[in-house]
């Protein structure tokens, strides 16, 4: 069954609307959040945004030194914290504490993850990145949801991708053991992961007034890109033969502010009261698609499919009781 709500509304921000347009008048004074990967590429903006509008804002990191490099100088009450999303055990450490030394957590920003990676392994033999982006990110959730359950009209958003159109869940091999392994599928599956991951956790928040949303940010040039070869980047149209970014990416894709204005607009929009588990693009609600080959919008059934999300969320709670 697809998402309820699941089609476009009157908003009146778009593609390239910025931080500031979206949260103009908003007051986050007293508001507790969380950002993964909060110290680079649009997590870096979503966090100065969202610190400068009043939040307390925790990053959690991997790599708490880059973190307070990164962070540095930035206004606002943000902290940092040791966590590795390929690690588990660091995952519930972080929500342990998190948990102990706050009353309410009001916002919870899943934006770290990797892209076509390389085959590899984390957790239990977990496919490197629906482990990082989807089973890192649940690890979490399953060990806060009481805490953002208590804390009422809480928000959590999931950054998914446009990528969600390359792969449904592989139910029967999810992590890849059958030798087939394909970098950009694998990244399409944690996609849709990611999609159905809010559609399954908005489902167990709706009873105490929290909501979970989907977001697609765009494409932008971020460290995300870290594992392309110049060369796929050319093929991709991204870069030129020169190695700089193409006339046609310049054209599609946007800036780090950009790319993280749909987040706060998720996080924050009152458009979106009583709309939750929608996946969100360009600072409104994606539209279905049709069948047609719109490569960078729209959203595919696969990835709202509230059966779906159900079946992935026993699927996980399964793996990490394994892991």
């Amino acid at each position: 069954m697809i998402v309820q709500h699941q089609k476009p509304i009157d908003s009146p921000f778009g593609r390239h609307s910025e931080p500031h347009e979206v949260l103009a008048g908003l007051d986050l004074t007293g508001r507790n959040a969380i950002v993964t990967g909060g110290y680079s590429g649009i997590g870096l903006e979503t966090v100065r945004a969202l610190a400068a509008a009043g939040a307390s804002v925790t990053v959690p990191a991997r790599d708490t030194a880059k973190a307070n490099a990164a962070l540095a100088g930035m206004n606002g009450d943000i902290r940092i914290a040791p966590m590795d999303l390929a690690d588990i055990a660091s995952v519930r450490r972080f929500a342990q504490d998190y948990a102990s030394n706050v009353t309410q957590l009001d916002l919870l920003i899943n934006n770290a993850g990797v892209m076509a990676c390389p085959e590899s392994r984390v957790g239990a033999g977990w496919e490197l990145q629906f482990g990082t982006n989807h089973m890192g990110h649940f690890a979490l959730v399953d060990a806060l949801l009481p805490l953002l359950q208590r804390s009422g009209n809480c928000r959590v958003v999931a950054l998914s991708s446009t990528g969600h159109k390359l792969s449904d869940i592989r139910w029967d091999d999810p992590n890849w053991t059958d030798g087939s392994y394909d970098k950009w599928k694998a990244y399409g599956q944690s996609k849709t992961a990611n999609a159905l991951f809010a559609v399954a956790l908005n489902a167990r928040l709706a009873g105490s007034g929290g909501m979970a949303f989907a977001v697609h940010p765009g494409g932008i040039f971020t460290p995300l890109q870290r594992h392309l070869p110049t060369e796929e980047m050319v093929a991709l149209g991204w870069l030129n033969e020169q190695g700089e970014i193409s006339d046609g990416a310049r054209a599609m894709f946007k800036t780090p502010t950009q790319g993280c204005t749909t987040t706060l607009w998720a996080a924050t929009s009152p458009l979106l009261e009583g709309k939750g588990g929608v996946y969100c693009e360009d600072c409104n609600i994606a539209a279905i698609s049709d069948g047609e080959p719109v490569r960078y919008r729209n959203v595919e059934p696969h990835a709202v499919d509230s059966d779906s999300a159900e079946r992935l969320w026993g699927l996980s709670e399964t793996l990490l009781a394994g892991g």
